[in-house]
């Protein structure tokens, strides 16, 4: 596998006579195959919430979307399963995956609804698990829970996320019906470079976990991390400098590595784009050609047993021209329209918290046209009928919260 890597501005030319200007760098970064790549295990916790709340239907359909998973791995995979109430227990240890996938799924069958959530034990055990088969693997975990982890710690929830994310270890987690705490469960699946999947009623389980295991199956490259060396005269903004926008809209943190910054990206799937968006600002600079930053990616490539490799470095040039004129990337509009989108509903759910109904619906209204623009009409739709809920003087039930945060994040498809 190698790095795919290109950049784009939102604006190619630059006014020279202009003191500072303003531009968005999109990079779209993937894994593409150089057909020497041997297959990569996968090394998969599903860490199952079996409380009483799951009782019923819920768990039964749970059960299954587990079933089929198992059915999908492949010989020299590995599983290993977790499950929590108030409480956490190993149900099956880490394993190669061979011909006993009837075993496994007669071990998971067992599973009982009874007792609390302790979302945090769940998760301290599933990396456990997952670092005794973590060589020269994809290690990824699945996180089921419905409800509130009212006997655990939040913050213990998203120290251990970033605890996965160090080990290299992506989690990716699935809310189960309403009740599920969406901030928590979201900043887990962003802090290990995860998925967000919504299951609204019990049948859609099957194929929300179909759906995440796909996308898992293509990881080509690991533990990847953007570093961007920017040019003199040339700085990030200092408020949210950088996010993903591709294929689910994140906020970056940024890390200061000597002369350059470096984003923490996670995996990288085969010839699926993942596009991050840097705000830069750009003093004066002379007419001609002129340089603005750097970029490379520095990944592990489980295929090959090797780490820190780096991709060829590639420079973001700009052309500064006077009198002005612009060159703007259709293609970057879009990404600039996709992380609006995804902030406006965010400051919509900051003023609903607040008490402020009718500047969350104007937001909320603001993000539907902004779906609109980018042809997101799915997600448009869900956000204009939760402003108009609003507006019309009513409460937005669970449901319409959580599907007005999945739409925020990403196109439904």
């Amino acid at each position: 596998m190698k790095v795919g890597l290109q950049p784009a501005l939102s604006d190619a030319n630059l006014d020279a006579s202009q003191a500072s200007s303003q531009r968005q760098l999109s990079l779209s970064i993937v894994a593409r195959p150089t057909g020497i790549e041997k297959t990569v295990p996968l090394n998969l916790c599903l860490i199952l919430d079996h409380s009483g709340s799951m009782h019923g239907q819920p768990l039964t359909t749970v059960k299954e979307a587990a079933y089929r998973i198992v059915e999908r791995l492949s010989p020299g995979d590995r599983l290993s399963v977790v499950a929590f109430d108030h409480k956490a227990k190993v149900i099956i240890r880490n394993q190669q995956v061979n011909n006993d996938a009837e075993k496994i799924k007669k071990q998971i069958d067992k599973l009982k609804a009874d007792g609390g959530t302790a979302i945090d034990e769940g998760m301290n055990l599933a990396i456990e698990e997952l670092g005794k088969g973590a060589t020269n693997t994809v290690s990824q975990a699945f996180l089921l829970t419905d409800g509130e982890n009212e006997h655990g710690n939040n913050e213990r929830c998203i120290k251990l996320a970033r605890v996965a994310a160090e080990e290299n270890i992506t989690l990716n987690a699935l809310g189960f019906g309403e009740h599920w705490n969406q901030d928590v469960i979201e900043r887990i699946s962003d802090a290990a470079g995860g998925t967000l999947s919504y299951i609204e009623y019990p049948e859609q389980a099957v194929d929300k976990f179909s759906q995440v295991f796909t996308r898992i199956q293509s990881v080509g490259l690991t533990n990847a991390h953007l570093l961007l060396k920017l040019m003199p005269r040339v700085r990030l903004a200092e408020l949210k400098p950088i996010a993903q926008v591709a294929p689910d809209a994140i906020e970056l943190a940024v890390q200061r590595e000597s002369d350059q910054v470096s984003v923490r990206l996670g995996d990288l799937m085969t010839d699926v784009q993942r596009v991050v968006l840097a705000n830069l600002y750009v003093s004066q600079l002379p007419v001609g050609m002129q340089s603005l930053a750097q970029v490379q990616v520095r990944y592990d490539d489980p295929s090959m047993g090797q780490k820190g490799l780096l991709s060829e470095p590639v420079l973001v040039e700009t052309n500064v021209i006077t009198p002005y004129q612009p060159a703007i990337n259709p293609q970057v509009q879009q990404h600039i329209l996709a992380l609006a989108k995804y902030r406006q509903t965010q400051l919509a759910e900051q003023k609903l918290q607040q008490g402020d109904r009718l500047g969350a619906a104007t937001m909320l209204q603001t993000a539907a046209k902004t779906a609109l623009q980018m042809g997101d009409k799915g997600g448009a739709t869900v956000l204009q009928t939760s402003a108009t809920r609003l507006q019309d003087g009513e409460e937005l039930s669970e449901s319409d919260r959580k599907k007005t945060r999945i739409v925020s994040k990403t196109v439904l498809q």
